[in-house]
């Protein structure tokens, strides 16, 4: 018996979640193939599963990490980039067609979806968000049209031909994206709000302070943690920014992670910043950690929650979900938002200060305590078990 995953490609966060379900499938004896590209395979090869290189497919993305939103609609056009999207749709068909799986795990891709639907195989859709959300901001203003006009609403609909779509997320008050605040009903009974993927519960890990002596940081110095995630242009310019103003800050243990799986294991330190390519202790560093600086990528975000550390967010120059995410962290008290392009030593401090010393410690490790409760790891196997 055999399950296939298609798993978005574009940065680690689709590949992190769905490994920690195919790891759990394994156990129970079931045979995994995951379809994937770009870094979410190269992650995919780290952990030795068996997979299929899928053509890959992602939008164009500035100098500074921000998404191009001219050049993705633009270039290479809608012509190829509909050629590139065939090309994907083909390439699942043959994949899936040659396994034969009992159930295929589609993580963001419409392809994998499509082509599971024309083998008549059942398909479990894993989502960020169920509606796209596009900020109201005069660069924006296209885009909105767009979605007046119903274009993107039309995502929506595809992904319910599954047979279930699962979005990692809180249930209200505390979800994260806001395009899950706005599922219609019409779709209630097959679009569940799972909670968050989180492999390694903290009351699986030692103490905060036993963590940080273990893992060789000041136990008396607050720890910030900045695991930076996304593709390799959007992380590129953030880490170099995060580096300079880090070797900076005095008072802290810094960490950082530059979530390359392929990288080197032992870490660069520069006076309290330690620097790792890849971060094998992640759960660790997040229970020891005071404070997360990152991404607003959606599992990050979640997983912080669920650990109870307040974040400071920097979301992705234009990327539209991540903006809304770290809107979201603000509104309910659980972090700040700083824009990439007003990120200085200055307003970093200001920003690590006020969370420090502003109610957002207290108030993220009591809304923990609410969320330890939520297993979507458990629930989106258990969904997956009805379909086999």
């Amino acid at each position: 018996m055999s399950i296939y995953f298609g798993v978005c490609g574009i940065g680690l966060g689709h590949a992190g979640r769905c490994i920690p379900i195919a790891e759990r499938l394994k156990e129970k004896g079931v045979d995994v193939v995951f379809s994937s590209y770009g870094n979410g395979l190269n992650y995919i090869k780290e952990r030795q599963f068996q997979y299929r290189k899928a053509p890959s497919i992602g939008f164009a993305v500035k100098t500074d990490g921000g998404v191009d939103f001219r050049q993705s609609t633009v270039n290479p056009g809608p012509f190829i980039a509909s050629v590139k999207v065939l090309r994907q749709i083909a390439f699942e068909l043959m994949a899936i067609g040659y396994f034969q799986p009992k159930v295929v795990i589609s993580d963001s891709r419409v392809s994998t979806i499509l082509a599971s639907k024309i083998l008549k195989i059942p398909c479990i859709a894993i989502l960020n968000q169920f509606k796209i959300i596009i900020p109201r901001r005069r660069r924006f203003l296209r885009l909105c049209r767009l979605v007046d006009a119903g274009a993107l609403a039309l995502i929506g609909r595809i992904w319910t031909i599954s047979d279930h779509v699962l979005i990692p997320d809180y249930p209200i008050p505390y979800t994260v994206s806001l395009g899950n605040l706005e599922i219609p009903p019409i779709y209630s009974k097959k679009v569940f709000l799972v909670g968050p993927i989180v492999p390694v519960k903290p009351e699986e890990l030692p103490s905060q302070r036993k963590l940080k002596e273990k893992l060789g940081y000041d136990p008396d110095k607050p720890l910030i943690f900045a695991p930076i995630s996304g593709s390799f242009k959007e992380r590129k310019h953030l880490i170099e920014l995060l580096t300079s103003i880090f070797m900076e800050i005095n008072g802290y243990s810094i960490v950082m992670s530059k979530a390359n799986p392929t990288g080197a294991q032992n870490p660069i330190k520069f006076g309290s910043l330690t620097v790792y390519e890849w971060l094998n202790e992640r759960f660790e560093h997040l229970k020891a950690c005071d404070l997360i600086v990152s991404r607003a990528g959606h599992g990050t975000i979640t997983q912080s929650m669920f650990y109870g550390k307040p974040m400071i967010l920097i979301p992705t120059p234009n990327h539209t979900e991540q903006i809304g995410n770290a809107s979201r962290v603000e509104e309910m008290g659980l972090g700040l938002a700083l824009e990439q392009e007003e990120l200085t030593r200055e307003t970093l401090l200001n920003s690590i200060e006020k969370i420090i010393d502003g109610g957002f410690v207290e108030r993220s490790r009591e809304v923990s305590k609410e969320l330890r409760k939520y297993d979507g790891c458990e629930r989106i196997i258990s969904l997956i078990e009805e379909l086999l």
